[in-house]
């Protein structure tokens, strides 16, 4: 499956708190698991998505892949790749994901990568961001231009990426129940069909 780019967006600081249980809950009833590859997050989407009890049976692991040089050497992104158009760019989150997924051996992977700001970076501005998800079915990717401070930029970078994954892993189709696990696991209730739970809410930029 080749990977799609969806629409641009322009969310600005949201906390991912809604898509990270939802995402946990999802992958727990169906014995899968996910790996992050974090460029401008910088390790804040493992760290949410370990926010929610029970995220241990979900999250393997993830790789903080700042400069060029640990993308290609540990996520695997072609050095040729990055020499043509950079680390901002939707093949690269492409790649980071694929990379991730198949190094940590996940069922998903996902990325992120761009422009924290405060200024411009390889000729882009602050807040062109890519964020991709790999799946068992291929990658998806979606490109943001947003708009806010450095901790904005970021936070809706991890808001994102945990969306996409929802809506891919079919997440968004369920809705949370009360954790009935002594050890606080979420679970999930309601038809997979029924209503569509709420997307974090996009702050103004």
């Amino acid at each position: 499956m080749a990977p799609a780019e969806r629409d641009a967006e322009r969310p600005a600081e949201t906390s991912g708190t809604s898509s990270g249980p939802l995402l946990v809950a999802q992958l727990t009833a169906r014995h899968e698991t996910l790996a992050c590859a974090e460029s401008l997050t910088a390790g804040l989407v493992a760290a949410t998505v370990a926010d929610t009890p029970g995220a241990s049976a979900v999250l393997l692991g993830g790789i903080v892949a700042y400069a060029p040089e640990v993308k290609t050497a540990l996520l695997d992104v072609p050095t040729e790749l990055v020499a043509r158009v950079g680390t901002v760019d939707p093949a690269v989150a492409v790649a980071m994901a694929e990379g991730v997924r198949r190094r940590l051996g996940a069922t998903w992977g996902l990325s992120t990568t761009g422009v924290a700001g405060p200024g411009p970076s390889e000729g882009k501005p602050a807040g062109t961001v890519h964020v991709a998800v790999a799946g068992p079915s291929g990658t998806v990717t979606r490109a943001l231009e947003l708009n806010g401070t450095r901790a904005q930029i970021r936070a809706a970078s991890v808001a994102a990426v945990l969306r996409l994954a929802a809506e891919e892993t079919g997440a968004t189709r369920r809705t949370l129940a009360p954790a009935r696990d002594p050890r606080g696991t979420v679970g999930v209730s309601g038809d997979p069909q029924g209503p569509q739970a709420p997307h974090d809410p996009a702050p103004a930029t």
